[in-house]
């Protein structure tokens, strides 16, 4: 397939599956009410880590002309990494060390991410604006994640991650505020 078609394709079949990315060959979307707990964590810690991965990722391009701009990146990074870190926790008191082999673009409607290498290009005023959107549907994620949760400890720390990235979404949108001028 040629890769006009190719990408055509792509874009018809991302719109189909209402995801960005395709999963990996031979599996299927789930929908997010067939997850398991341990799935549901496995994905969040995933998540965690790509998020700290694209907000350092934003620190690094800002560093020389937006340094206050690029703090407060790395500053979420690091609580990113403190999320994952509580999640890790929590899986391996329930479920043990591995984890299963889920992303979270194998989930139907969840945590739309742009890979990193299509932000490197935003401005600081969109990166302000991807930060903000994350943290918005890392929200919803955790909140419908603690819906779902049977465990009263899963169902704890799903909920109060829900209101850790609420918060995270107010602080994103205060970037532009506080360092419009950086």
């Amino acid at each position: 397939m040629n890769a006009k078609r190719r990408s055509l394709f792509d874009d018809k079949a991302s719109r189909l599956l209402g995801r960005t990315a395709k999963p990996i060959s031979g599996t299927r979307v789930k929908a997010f009410s067939e997850l398991t707990e341990r799935e549901i964590l496995a994905i969040a810690i995933a998540g965690e880590e790509e998020d700290s991965r694209i907000y350092l990722a934003f620190a690094e391009k800002l560093k020389e002309r937006y340094p206050a701009s690029a703090k407060v990146f790395e500053d979420m990074a690091e609580e990113e990494s403190g999320h994952r870190a509580m999640l890790l926790d929590t899986y391996r008191a329930r479920f043990g060390d591995v984890l299963p082999p889920i992303r979270r673009d194998h989930v139907k409607g969840f945590l739309k991410r742009r890979p990193v290498w299509m932000t490197q290009n935003l401005a600081l005023d969109a990166m302000r604006k991807e930060a903000e959107n994350m943290e918005f549907q890392a929200a919803r994620f955790y909140a419908a994640a603690a819906e779902r949760a049977t465990d009263v400890g899963v169902r704890k720390l799903l909920g109060d991650l829900a209101l850790i990235e609420k918060g995270h979404q107010s602080r994103a949108g205060e970037l532009q505020d506080r360092h419009l001028t950086d």
